[in-house]
């Protein structure tokens, strides 16, 4: 028997193994696997070259449990060790076989999987003690068996070992009971090893019989030799990619289309990537992409290799090009991984450009579904938001689809204002704002639906991006405010008349919780509504925008602005306006009289600025007081007055209905009142 140590740097190698190189437990299986598998292949590539001249027979990699006697096995056929072979690739930590392997046949061993020689190791993350039966292909070569119960110390002896390969078993330590569960390990390797080029066999298949299931004669091969991903996209249907998808991603609806994947220079990359359904709620969904490394699972958080506007795939992506760390469990940031990103968005802008011109028509049912992809990917990648400039579409009310060059050709010449901004107006909700719409629509003019979740962000984007062009909401001005194309007849009001008028609707505006109303006057339309209720364009985007952003509460916690626009040449309003004048003319005129004297004398005495004596300022205070005094004085008389004319009331709630912000007690009031008033 020989006796021996293994070569490392530091003693306490087995506790950083087991606490730090690996970032779960079960990732052993796959080392474990792989290395099999490894072998497997390298005995392929001999035979290839001649150097091999045995038969290959069934090449598999069985896993078995054995829950009496607490071992996991995993077996191969492959080229087996001898026990020079074991000293130097088992006992000398971080030599890895595969790299030497590669070294030599670099130009026909693509498929060997190891990189660090740390792989083995893992074992020990689960196993009190791990055995190693092995038997190399060498002409004349010598069983041997390896042990090791986690120290720096190992036995190593000759076998009675009579078939080639390796056979790793692990005598599995009380705390990882699970790994001796065939569920447990079935799970595991369905996980990392579903895709392996190699059989990989655990237990046996199932049937029902007698009232349960029962093992058959038939070995459970776990895995699928050529993955979708590695095959040729001319050789697959439709229906291929659409099972694949169901297999990887069951119970979810069947994707809008995918993009296969498939680049030999500057790198290595295969996959497929599909683009879901997208729910209402707008999340991104990351851990949806699964990396593999020579068909190898290695994670599903791919951060830096896919764009984050890419997370919201679904898919597969397999690169031996992708620098991992040490335990193949994360991703190394280096310039591959920039260069393999950069593809995969230049892929993905191509295909969505591709079915856009191939079926357009396709494309426009698709439009609503993928929307939310593309404009996430504009707002995030400045080289997808350029190609995407060519392929993205715009929405009406109408229900038509229109390039952005489409949709400036149409509206140019009809929405462009008097200062040469092109005006695209818009609507986020076409029942609540269907007046606003048919408003714009009734002046000729387009009105596009943006109710995307991104799309106040999105706007902005566009803004930016087109030159000269300004969104409007339908309902953030009167339409004649919205694309204003000469100079506007004004409010035909005397002073007096515009105080009686803000004061007769201020008055009986009710309260709208988180809600503040300004009220203005404009000539419109005689045919145009009475009222109009519109809201700041400005502030809206900025609340909006601050829904979705942390850091901008400061917006949010402001109460909503809105304008309520009467319209001065509407013949209701005329009538109230004569009607309140000449009832009140008598009452607010003296008062009017008055504070205009009194403004006047607080003008005068602050004109003295610093000739300004104690008395001036005192007497200035006293003014002012007065004048608030009268000024309220005024409003209570106008208010009065304002309660006892429901047709204000009215007015006011039927603009209120018609924006959705009239409810409760005040929507009550309402109906009672339409129902005296007809």
């Amino acid at each position: 028997m020989a006796k021996g140590t293994i070569g490392v740097t530091t003693e306490n190698i087995f506790p950083v193994i087991k606490k730090f190189l690996y970032s779960d437990h079960e990732i052993f299986l796959r080392e474990l696997v792989s290395n099999a598998v490894d072998a497997t292949q390298k005995l392929k590539t001999l035979s290839s070259f001649g150097e091999f001249k045995g038969e290959l027979g069934d090449l598999d990699v069985r896993v078995s449990v054995d829950k009496e006697k607490g071992t996991l096995t995993v077996s191969d056929k492959g080229i087996g060790m001898t026990a020079e072979d074991v000293e130097k690739y088992i006992t000398q930590i971080a030599f890895s076989g595969a790299e030497e392997f590669l070294a030599k046949y670099k130009d026909k061993a693509n498929s060997i999987i190891g990189h660090f020689g740390l792989g083995f190791f893992s074992a020990f993350m689960v196993a009190k003690k791990v055995e190693i039966r092995t038997l190399s292909y060498k002409e004349g070569a010598e069983a041997v068996r390896w042990e090791c119960d986690g120290s720096p110390e190992y036995d190593m002896e000759p076998c009675d070992k009579s078939t080639r390969g390796t056979d790793v078993i692990l005598y599995i330590d009380d705390d990882n009971k699970e790994f001796l569960e065939q569920a447990r390990i079935d799970t595991l390797l369905k996980k990392y090893c579903r895709f392996l080029p190699v059989p990989v066999i655990s237990g046996k298949e199932q049937e029902w019989k007698d009232g349960k299931y029962v093992d058959t004669d038939k070995d459970k091969v776990v895995n699928s030799l050529e993955p979708l991903w590695m095959k040729k996209p001319a050789d697959l249907t439709d229906e291929n990619y659409l099972t694949f998808y169901r297999e990887m991603f069951p119970g979810q609806d069947d994707p809008l289309f995918w993009i296969h994947l498939n680049v030999d220079y500057p790198f290595t990359l295969t996959g497929i990537l599909y683009f879901p359904k997208i729910k209402s709620n707008f999340e991104v969904m990351k851990n949806r992409i699964q990396l593999y490394c020579n068909q190898v699972y290695v994670t599903d958080s791919v951060e830096g290799v896919v764009p984050e506007f890419l997370m919201l795939l679904q898919g597969v992506i397999d690169s031996p090009d992708i620098p991992l760390n040490v335990s193949r469990s994360y991703l190394q940031a280096d310039t591959a991984v920039k260069k393999i990103s950069s593809y995969i968005t230049k892929k993905v802008a191509s295909r969505l450009e591709d079915l856009f011109k191939q079926d357009r028509k396709e494309y426009e049912l698709k439009w609503d579904d993928i929307k939310i992809f593309i404009e996430y990917g504009m707002l995030t990648d400045e080289k997808f938001c350029d190609a995407a400039m060519k392929f993205t579409l715009l929405k009406d009310t109408e229900g038509h689809y229109y390039t952005l060059d489409e949709y400036k050709t149409l509206v140019e010449a009809n929405q462009t204002n008097k200062d040469g901004q092109i005006i695209y107006l818009y609507a986020n909700d076409p029942v609540a704002q269907y007046n606003y719409i048919k408003d714009a629509t009734d002046h000729g003019y387009s009105v596009l639906l943006m109710d995307g979740q991104l799309d106040n962000h999105f706007i902005g984007l566009l803004e930016n991006k087109l030159e000269k062009v300004h969104f409007a909401r339908v309902d953030a001005d009167v339409i004649d405010n919205l694309i204003v194309k000469e100079e506007k007849k004004q409010a035909d009001l005397t002073p007096l008349q515009r105080n009686i008028m803000t004061t007769l609707f201020r008055s009986q505006v009710p309260h709208v919780d988180k809600a503040s109303f300004l009220v203005v006057f404009e000539a419109m339309k005689p045919t145009a509504m009475p009222i109009v209720i519109t809201q700041s364009e400005y502030m809206r985007r900025m609340k909006e925008m601050a829904a979705m952003q942390p850091g901008m509460n400061f917006y949010g916690d402001l109460p909503d602005s809105y304008n309520l626009t009467v319209n001065t040449e509407q013949p209701l309003v005329i009538k109230l306006r004569d009607e309140a004048c000449a009832a009140l003319d008598a009452t607010v005129a003296p008062i009017e009289k008055d504070i205009e004297a009194k403004n006047a004398e607080i003008t005068t005495l602050r004109g003295k600025g610093k000739d300004m004596t104690d008395d001036d300022r005192k007497q200035s205070t006293v003014l002012e007081a007065e004048v608030n005094e009268l000024r309220q004085k005024e409003e209570k008389a106008v208010a009065d007055y304002a309660a006892t004319k429901p047709l204000i009331k009215q007015l006011i709630d039927l603009a209120l209905l018609s924006n959705g912000l009239l409810r409760g007690q005040d929507l009550s009031a309402f109906i009672r009142r339409s129902v005296e008033l007809l």
